[in-house]
């Protein structure tokens, strides 16, 4: 039986490859629609500067039924779902790049922005942080949430809210939303000291619940494991939150603890050639490997040992991007030369490699040894930033089918996002209820596009061989993720600096 439309085809035809488009991109213009893309995932009550016009409030009753506030957050993808610790990684990466890039964000006119986009998520893990030992880990779950397509304006989805405590831990979920405020509180030192404390009593609190604690989250909150199962364990979140609070307090206690724990959680073990809401360890590694080449503080021979061993770790997953390992330890790449981790959104992972990649440059430039010794040969600083520039740019547009997957960035982009809010008109425009099945029926099966653009969001991408399809039903490829998008903010500000600093020069 044929299954596949007229419209699929002509979708799949006009999406297979073709020869690359160079072309030189406003990295300014993807910055601010980034951004913008946040606003299109908050959930609560909408502030009346909210630019995502589309969208009205959502979820005002989360959490009502368990007598806590749970109103705000973000919904993690196209769904309603306020899962814990994506969300947690999103406002993480939000802060790395605002801490490495705020003078380039702040020059590109998006610093406020970037602060409300960071305060948006930090706000609902305040709320979400109940007690002490008492966190709140997602409202809603997939299940219930899958079974129908609604704006979330219109949800009749049970909001079931669920928690980690002291008899269910999750010290995973706790590492990773106190990294999360660490981060953030660097970022409002100056503009609003008491909310900079505020988030970093929170942070120290929730590390000291989940080190004390230990478990994963997932066994604790069964209903996330089919969406966000903690399959890295806990370990890497409780050393990631231990440099984040370094990085924030600069108290030795944390290092101490990265130091001492980094055998045994894996930090200096394990070579990965991933980085995801999941995985932290090549970002750990690399957040230690800061402290060495910057020689931020003078430190023990035992600790610069421990750290030249996390060096050599991050250096193994830059090298894996670069293609200069060995015994197929590098990262795949597809034809037109992304990045190629695993076929279900795999542009989480080039984004955050791209992240590493900006980051790690910066800090080789600034070292004393400004080399990276891969296997395959020396790598110079500049080369990192040059292959970084190759990711974003092919998220742009600079790939061979000629199509940016920043949803509303150039001519081309996908127009089907697999996106509930974006999918059905606005509630602005028709405050009918559309209920759980009729979206199905109404909205998601219909051909056209999307009635709403999503600006800023970065679809899961193409396949290994570059291929892409623009269907609303191909979530694998279509449907975006706060996390995608969260660690190119710091890229597009970083490679707008550069543009700017290139062009006064002539």
């Amino acid at each position: 039986m044929v299954s596949i439309s007229i419209v699929c085809l002509l979708s799949l035809f006009l999406l297979l490859p073709s020869p690359t488009i160079t072309a030189a991109f406003n990295y300014k213009s993807a910055l601010s629609k980034s951004l913008l893309y946040f606003e299109s995932q908050r959930s609560g009550h909408l502030p009346h500067t909210q630019r995502a016009t589309w969208r009205h409030h959502s979820g005002l009753a989360d959490g009502l039924q368990q007598g806590v506030d749970l109103v705000g957050g973000y919904y993690d993808a196209g769904d309603h779902v306020k899962f814990g610790l994506p969300m947690a990684f999103t406002v993480t990466m939000l802060s790395w790049g605002a801490a490495e890039y705020g003078e380039e964000i702040a020059a590109a006119g998006e610093e406020r922005h970037v602060l409300e986009a960071i305060k948006w998520g930090t706000d609902y893990f305040v709320k979400a942080h109940t007690e002490a030992n008492v966190l709140w880990a997602e409202v809603g779950d997939g299940d219930t949430d899958h079974y129908c397509w609604q704006r979330p304006e219109d949800m009749t989805t049970p909001r079931q809210a669920y928690k980690i405590d002291t008899n269910k831990p999750g010290s995973d979920l706790a590492g990773e939303t106190a990294a999360a405020m660490a981060a953030a509180s660097i970022l409002f030192r100056k503009s609003d000291p008491h909310y900079s404390h505020l988030l970093l009593h929170h942070a120290q609190q929730l590390f000291e619940f989940g080190d004390k604690y230990r478990g994963n989250y997932d066994k604790s909150v069964e209903k996330v494991r089919s969406y966000y199962g903690s399959v890295s364990g806990y370990m890497d979140e409780l050393l990631w939150a231990a440099l984040w609070l370094h990085r924030a307090t600069g108290k030795r206690e944390y290092l101490d603890y990265a130091v001492a724990n980094g055998v045994y959680f894996g930090g200096t073990e394990w070579a990965i050639k991933e980085f995801s809401w999941d995985v932290k360890f090549a970002g750990i590694q690399v957040l230690a490997a800061k402290i060495l080449l910057l020689e931020e503080e003078p430190l023990p021979e035992s600790h610069q040992k421990v750290l030249q061993q996390y060096r050599a770790k991050a250096e193994h997953y830059i090298c894996s991007c670069l293609n200069k390992n060995n015994n197929g330890s590098n990262v795949l790449r597809t034809p037109g030369g992304l990045l190629f981790v695993r076929p279900w959104n795999n542009m989480q992972y080039v984004s955050t490699a791209a992240f590493l990649l900006t980051i790690y440059s910066d800090y080789l430039t600034a070292a004393t040894d400004k080399e990276l010794h891969c296997y395959e040969g020396n790598v110079r600083a500049a080369d990192l930033l040059d292959f970084a520039k190759t990711q974003a740019d092919y998220i742009l547009g600079n790939n061979p089918n000629g199509l940016s997957y920043l949803v509303g960035f150039g001519r081309r982009y996908p127009t089907r996002v697999h996106h509930r809010g974006a999918s059905i008109v606005s509630y602005k425009e028709s405050q009918g209820f559309i209920g759980c099945t009729q979206g199905y029926d109404e909205w998601y099966s219909r051909p056209k596009p999307n009635p709403n653009v999503i600006f800023g969001a970065i679809v899961g991408g193409p396949g290994l061989r570059d291929e892409f399809l623009d269907e609303r039903g191909n979530y694998m490829q279509t449907e975006a993720c706060t996390y995608n998008t969260a660690p190119m903010v710091g890229v597009f500000a970083k490679l707008h600096s550069l543009k700017r600093v290139t062009s006064s020069a002539f």
